[in-house]
C-alpha cells in the first residue's frame, strides 16, 4: 500500500496517513519535543492515526507521529494490534504534544527530539540521537514494558512489571512481538543483549 492510498486527514477522525496541519506543527515546536536541529524536519514527519484497543474494553481513535517513511508500517502494526484486542491506555496527539499535562505516564509515543537514554545503572544521557529523534521508534505502552538497567526502572508505577513471567494485559512478549513489529522489519528492546532492556521499545533499527 503506497503512502498515497493510506493518507487521510487526521481531522476527519478517519484511520490514515497525513501531513502534520499548521497547528499541529506549531503545537510541536511549542511543546519543545522538535525544535531547529533535530535530525528530521517537520515536513518530514506524519501523523498516523487508527483505532486502537483501550484498558476500558473499548474502541478508540488515537495518533502517533512518525518518519513519513515507516508511516505506512506503523499503520499496518496498529491494525494488527487493534486486532489482537492489545489494549493501549493512551495514544494521543495532545497528551504528546498538547499545551495539557499528560494524562498519566503510560502514553504510547513515538517522535520526540532527544539523545538516547542511559541506562538507570549509570544514569545521564548518551550522546547520540535516540531513534524517536528520526521518528522511527514507538514506546508502546511504558508503564507495562519498562526499560530496565540493572534490574532497576525509574518508574515507580512500572516496577511490578519488572517480571515477565507475570503476563497481564499490555504486556509485551516475544510472541506479540513475531505478529506485529517483527511483521514489517522492526526490531524489540525487549530482546536486547545483556541486562538492559527496554520493553516499550521499538525501532526501525532496532535500537
Amino acid at each position: 500500500m503506497s503512502v498515497a492510498a493510506a493518507t487521510s486527514t487526521a481531522s476527519t477522525g478517519k484511520a490514515g496517513i497525513a501531513r502534520l496541519t499548521g497547528e499541529q506543527a506549531h503545537e510541536l515546536h511549542s511543546s519543545g519535543e522538535w525544535h531547529p536541529g533535530c535530525p528530521v524536519s517537520r515536513r518530514h514527519l506524519r501523523v498516523v492515526t487508527a483505532r486502537y484497543y483501550g484498558f476500558d474494553h473499548t474502541t478508540h481513535m488515537g495518533q502517533i507521529v512518525v518518519n513519513r517513511d515507516v508511516a505506512v508500517s506503523v499503520l499496518r502494526v496498529l491494525r494488527k494490534l487493534y486486532r489482537m484486542r492489545f489494549p493501549i491506555r493512551e495514544m494521543s496527539f495532545n497528551a504528546m504534544y498538547g499545551p495539557h499535562p499528560r494524562p498519566n505516564g503510560d502514553l504510547t509515543a513515538s517522535f520526540e527530539c532527544r539523545q538516547a537514554a542511559a541506562s538507570p545503572c549509570t544514569g545521564g544521557r548518551m550522546p547520540t540521537w535516540s531513534m524517536h529523534a528520526y521518528g522511527e521508534a514507538i514506546d508502546l505502552d511504558p508503564r507495562e514494558n519498562p526499560y530496565v538497567g540493572c534490574g532497576m526502572t525509574e518508574d515507580r508505577t512500572a516496577r511490578s512489571y519488572i517480571k515477565r513471567s507475570n503476563v497481564r494485559p499490555g504486556m509485551v512478549t516475544p510472541a506479540i512481538y513475531r505478529r506485529t513489529f517483527a511483521t514489517v522489519g522492526w526490531g524489540w528492546g525487549g530482546l536486547w543483549a545483556g541486562s538492559t532492556k527496554d520493553y516499550m521499545h521499538f525501532s526501525l533499527n532496532g535500537h
